[in-house]
């Protein structure tokens, strides 16, 4: 059998009325991720992988069956963590350097997203030894082609200090992308990702990578940030409201108004009036 180079399958640009997102992880999402392993790595069993990962899987949700498809992979993958996550690695297609619109085809990684979370960290996966570097290389590669906002949140939860440490060198990577995984990521409350709790609690470790990140040259960058102090404005608004008037009076650029407009907007429909005035400031720009 002649191999084809790794491909995703196509998929619509946005979330069509009546067609669950489910369906973006079927039988042709299984069959290409099985031929792309196979591209790379001849022993893997792709027929019986595809038939473990396909079973029951109609009733699950998208989420469950990312899950589902990265339990079967763990079976048929060497059973040395390092080694398999090396194998998805390289049956990856080519990175993205833009920022593009690619709709919602890069859910085909959704799998390889929860394969990392769920084994990624763990001694007993990886041969006795520690997979931390592994993995980070793995999500570092993986958001330049999906996003890893829902893997790395595991790590943050289960090792924040280390995981903090590596995605505070990751603020100033040339990879747009990437960047937007710093502030993406560690949001205390991401839709669909797991919260996480001490950031709900206490958000101060991540504050620095706003600051760093609030006048990135990328809208996609900055809407990240706006939507990081969205979420902690819905435990702690004050703290929120005091960065916005503090870079407010530092002279923000027009592009920093945008953030710290977009940043407020909940409080602001709840009639906080603190908030409403942050955002008028940003508005006429005084």
């Amino acid at each position: 059998m002649k191999l084809r180079p790794p491909i995703i399958p196509h998929a619509p640009q946005s979330i069509q009325k009546g067609t669950p997102l489910k369906v973006l992880l079927n039988q042709n999402s299984v069959e290409c991720l099985a031929q792309n392993i196979l591209y790379v790595h001849r022993d893997f069993d792709a027929e019986a992988f595809c038939a473990c990962a396909l079973t029951d899987i109609e009733h699950l949700e998208l989420m469950q069956r990312g899950l589902h498809i990265a339990k079967a992979l763990r079976q048929f993958l060497p059973s040395h963590y390092s080694q398999a996550v090396q194998i998805l690695q390289s049956s990856f297609t080519p990175s993205q350097t833009e920022v593009t619109e690619t709709g919602l085809a890069s859910f085909f990684y959704l799998p390889h997203s929860f394969f990392i979370s769920e084994y990624g960290q763990d001694k007993k996966y990886n041969n006795g030894k520690d997979p931390f570097k592994s993995s980070m290389k793995a999500l570092y590669e993986l958001t330049t082609r999906f996003t890893s906002e829902f893997a790395i949140r595991t790590f943050l939860i289960q090792q924040q200090d280390r995981t903090l440490s590596q995605v505070t060198k990751w603020v100033s990577d040339p990879n747009p992308h990437v960047r937007r995984l710093c502030s993406e990521g560690t949001r205390p409350k991401l839709p669909w990702g797991k919260h996480i709790p001490s950031f709900i609690k206490n958000p101060e470790p991540t504050l620095h990578i706003l600051e760093l990140l609030k006048n990135d040259k990328s809208l996609y960058v900055r809407r990240s940030v706006a939507n990081h102090l969205g979420d902690i404005a819905k435990n702690h608004p004050d703290l929120v409201f005091s960065m916005c008037e503090r870079w407010l009076q530092s002279g923000a650029s027009s592009e920093l108004q945008w953030v710290v407009r977009h940043a407020v907007r909940h409080p602001v429909k709840l009639g906080n009036p603190r908030a409403i005035k942050i955002r008028a400031s940003a508005k006429s720009g005084q």
